[in-house]
């Protein structure tokens, strides 16, 4: 990899919205227009990935394969940090079809070397790969959400493999279902989040790690827009289209804002985060190694 930041997407040609696992999914509306939506979503995914690139990133596209439209989500095919892969184990039987096909695309980068190791999760765990697992590259940590789609015993798994401390946070709303559609650790420190997602004991958990001053806290409009799943690079961010209200709240932070229109995708519950996956994040010891190859 060349340094710069490195993502995947997927080629949304067989993105749609077929079936109900979420409460954002709305399969009747994908049903009035599905070419209409077919193609707003490859427009909005090409928007997302260009946005990607001028702000400094690259982007692999994994093939799309019909019959498995939310592949569109690869954030939620693997938790990834310092070369090292762990596939995610999805609850749902839609998205266990991802499965075998993220495993083989992650075998294909590690023949390439971009990728060192591939490692599955013990028997019965699940684990929605990044969506349930960010890493805080401030405070150089994870942190896990568990609770709607990864089971209580995932962050300490998490934990063994990566030999990284983890904060588990037990998410409270099926319409919150992981943890990237309502928390969002940011570059300088701050942590966009969404407190009504989150069980009281893991509002505690946050505020016991991240200064009040830190915390940006997500109104329910803001929220309900996919605006708390987003990409930050430095002092850039690209999300879905958002309220004016945090428009503000994050130029006040000198933090540069770039929008796409996400709408197809959000009719299936993700955003700008869940269509991405970041290969190349390093932890501090090991980003300092490399810098110094």
């Amino acid at each position: 990899m060349s340094g710069k930041p490195f993502f995947l997407m997927t080629d949304p040609r067989h993105f749609g919205v077929f079936y109900e696992i979420n409460p954002w999914m709305q399969p009747q509306t994908w049903g009035h227009d599905p070419a209409g939506l077919r193609a707003a979503a490859a427009s909005a995914s090409g928007a997302l990935r260009l946005a990607i690139e001028m702000m400094g990133g690259m982007v692999e596209l994994l093939a799309p394969v019909e019959g498995i439209p939310d592949l569109v989500f690869p954030a939620n095919g693997a938790v990834v940090l310092n070369g090292k892969v762990l596939l995610a184990r999805f609850r749902h039987p839609e998205r266990q079809r991802e499965e075998p096909v993220l495993r083989s695309a992650f075998l294909a980068l590690k023949a390439r070397g971009v990728v060192d190791e591939v490692l599955t999760l013990p028997p019965a765990v699940l684990q929605e790969g990044a969506g349930d697992c960010i890493w805080d590259n401030h405070r150089g940590f994870f942190w896990a959400g568990f609770g709607q789609r990864s089971t209580p015993d995932s962050p300490n798994v998490i934990e063994a493999v990566f030999g990284e401390r983890v904060v588990g946070l037990e998410l409270a709303s099926q319409r919150f279902y992981h943890l990237d559609t309502c928390f969002c650790p940011l570059t300088g420190g701050e942590v966009l989040y969404y407190p009504p997602a989150f069980t009281p004991a893991a509002l505690a958990r946050i505020h016991a790690h991240v200064a009040p001053a830190d915390r940006i806290e997500a109104g329910a409009e803001e929220a309900g827009a996919f605006c708390v799943n987003a990409v930050n690079i430095g002092r850039q961010i690209v999300m879905a289209k958002a309220p004016e209200t945090l428009r503000r709240k994050l130029s006040v932070l000198s933090y540069q804002l770039r929008e796409v229109d996400l709408a197809p995708f959000i009719l299936a519950g993700g955003g700008a985060y869940c269509m991405t996956l970041r290969l190349d994040r390093r932890n501090r010891t090991h980003a300092a190694m490399r810098a110094a190859e």
